[in-house]
């Protein structure tokens, strides 16, 4: 039976291809090698089916159509091989009054393959974002994600690195709780992500990587851009596969996202290239119905009396959140209120109760403020919810100690803690608060809170005095930062001196903040900004705050801000500097030594990307750019001339 056959106007007319010369043209999704010879329009199927050159990009020799990867002839009217029976599939012309036509076989609708009811599956589980870059061993892939970009179930964010992919990823995952997409080619494409999805591994983030590969017959043999993916992923992901022709597809991205939900921890898939396309069959897209049960764990009676006991023996409690209580801070300050606790945070848990509660203690450790290490030192009970005891936390081990957390590895993992509560902290905290009932005893601390306050601030002051003339201090970014930034907002951090000024000037209201917390990779914030849009859809205001040395490592992101008309602020520190460093040189007695930049204008660079630039050198003009660039619509960027000293 004859097929049907398409037309397609490939040229407006003829001249447009010049007398002995070929062009790849567009038949639907058929592509064509069009070439002008002796006075005609001719039209050839551009792939040579020897390794697949584009004809198109080939060229007319002695009448001869030669293909541009291995040098085999053609004919370019009959596409027949010289000498050889073998050849090409030519296409009927037609030259009318508006243009040239091509007519191609009608083409068969568009069979669902594996790719599509994996991505389906996906999407059924909550992942509605990805960040990535298509490239030539994830094209089936690709096209299974565009078509559910085009059924509104997916936002696919194309990248210009795709390690700035993984970050935006794990900051997806540390703001909600639920895991997006990074996705790549094979080999190195593949190998970028791999210090964004450690970050979102360390800080318990979920996270999905999905990875083309190549066709499975050349794995092992040296193939381009070959890279054993499983085994290279096999460090950093819970949950490692490989999709293969006779897996069970659909099980195997319902457990890949249920491991990145459960552990809160990295899933890898990786897609060879033979695979992606690979009709589907009876096999179905599944959803995440009757597949994950209630997280609500509560904790165990023994556990739970014995930290009643210690509360009830308590007269100055104080309450430490980390990042890990990010969502249970309701029945926290509920239970907090109860006892007159201060609460104090960790830096990755900045900003989980506003500055300006009368409970709030701000930031302990390096980032951190004299009020918080003041009132941890002056208690005689550390309620410890969703956070670590690493060094860069700060709490002190000396003092008497109630810790609450989901994962069982976390509780005493440093050092003995006198009552390690396994469970899930709102139950955990609601529970004790009920049990307690009015059977407490402890100090009303919110006079001294106010106190220690008002000594922070008047010393805040006087730093805001400071000025060697060489550029702007932190503390005056910072305190004006605070004063402007709208108090919804979401704050993306970097790793530098620039991250400990905020940790340690910027009073918080309702602003979450992201940061690269335990693995503290330097140039986090940018990409994690794009993840924050990502995830709030432009619901929240998202402000990255940054030095030189960070932002540059991935600076071309400003691109795909721009691109994709996000919402973002960055506030640039610009020391010329990795001032971090040179003071860490100079603490260990080492020279300071290669860590001087040499730096655009951020601003210009910013203008050029179609962004808001600015710059400011002189301490009046702060508070009217900070303004100017938050009131702006779209992506801005504000590069501060900053004192690498005045920190």
């Amino acid at each position: 039976m004859n097929k049907k056959i398409v037309w397609h106007k490939v040229l407006e007319n003829k001249n447009e291809l010049a007398d002995n010369r070929v062009m790849t043209v567009n038949a639907g999704y058929k592509q064509i090698a069009l070439s002008h010879f002796e006075g005609k329009i001719c039209a050839l199927d551009n792939r040579c089916p020897h390794q697949g050159g584009p004809l198109g990009e080939g060229s007319i020799e002695n009448g001869i159509l030669r293909c541009p990867w291995h040098g085999w002839d053609y004919h370019p009217c009959s596409g027949k091989v010289p000498g050889y029976d073998d050849g090409v599939e030519a296409y009927a012309v037609e030259e009318r009054d508006d243009g040239i036509y091509v007519g191609v076989p009608e083409e068969k609708p568009h069979e669902t393959t594996v790719s599509d009811i994996m991505a389906e599956t996906m999407v059924n589980w909550g992942v509605d974002t990805v960040f990535g870059m298509v490239g030539h061993s994830n094209l089936g892939l690709a096209d299974a994600l565009r078509r559910q970009q085009n059924k509104g179930n997916l936002k696919f964010i194309g990248i210009r690195h795709e390690g700035a992919g993984a970050f935006a990823a794990s900051a997806y995952g540390k703001l909600t709780g639920k895991p997006a997409a990074c996705f790549s080619i094979a080999g190195p494409g593949a190998t970028n992500m791999f210090t964004g999805l450690w970050d979102a591994k360390v800080d318990r983030a979920p996270i999905l990587a999905l990875t083309g590969q190549v066709a499975t017959q050349v794995v092992g043999t040296g193939n381009f851009q070959e890279v054993d993916l499983v085994r290279a992923f096999q460090t950093v992901a819970e949950f490692n596969h490989r999709v293969q022709n006779n897996s069970k597809h659909t099980e195997l991205m319902t457990l890949a996202i249920k491991h990145a939900i459960l552990k809160r921890d990295v899933s890898h898939l990786t897609f060879p290239d033979e695979v992606q396309e690979i009709p589907a069959g009876d096999e179905k897209a599944q959803t995440s119905e009757g597949r994950i049960a209630s997280l609500k764990i509560a904790p165990p009676e023994e556990s739970l009396e014995k930290a009643i006991g210690l509360i009830q023996k308590a007269k100055r409690p104080v309450i430490i959140v980390g990042h890990g209580a990010r969502f249970n801070m309701e029945a926290i300050v509920r239970f907090a209120e109860k006892l007159y606790a201060p609460v104090l945070t960790t830096f990755k848990g900045k900003g989980l109760i506003s500055d300006t509660h009368p409970l709030a203690g701000g930031v302990l450790g390096r980032s951190g403020t004299p009020v918080a290490s003041w009132m941890m030192n002056e208690s005689d009970l550390l309620i410890v919810l969703g956070a670590s005891f690493s060094n860069h936390t700060g709490i002190t081990p000396k003092k008497p100690t109630i810790q609450v957390d989901f994962d069982p590895l976390a509780l005493s993992k440093f050092h003995k803690i006198d009552a390690p509560v396994l469970g899930e902290i709102s139950v955990t905290v609601s529970q004790i608060n009920e049990r307690l009932g009015n059977n407490i005893n402890t100090t009303d601390q919110r006079e001294e809170l106010a106190r220690r306050w008002k000594i922070w601030h008047a010393e805040k002051q006087k730093r805001l005095l400071e000025d060697r003339g060489k550029g702007l201090s932190s503390i005056s970014v910072f305190d004006n930062l605070s004063r402007l930034a709208p108090g919804n907002a979401v704050m993306c951090v970097d790793v530098g001196n620039n991250a400990y000024s905020l940790g340690r000037y910027f009073e918080c209201k309702q602003q979450s903040f992201l940061m690269s917390g335990y693995l503290g990779s330097i140039g986090f914030a940018f990409p994690a900004a794009m993840g924050a849009w990502a995830a709030t859809r432009g619901t929240r205001p998202v402000i990255a705050v940054a030095g030189d040395g960070g932002f540059a490592q991935y600076m071309a992101e400003l691109t795909t801000s721009v691109k994709y008309d996000m919402d973002i602020k960055l506030i640039l520190l610009n020391n010329n500097e990795l001032g971090k460093i040179s003071k860490e040189q100079r603490a260990g007695r080492f020279d300071v030594f290669a860590t001087s930049l040499h730096n655009p204008d951020f601003s210009e660079f910013a203008n050029s990307c179609g962004a808001l630039g600015i710059r400011v050198t002189q301490k009046d003009e702060l508070e009217n750019a900070i303004q100017k660039t938050l009131n702006h619509k779209g992506t801005a960027l504000l590069e501060i001339m900053t004192d690498v000293a005045l920190v």
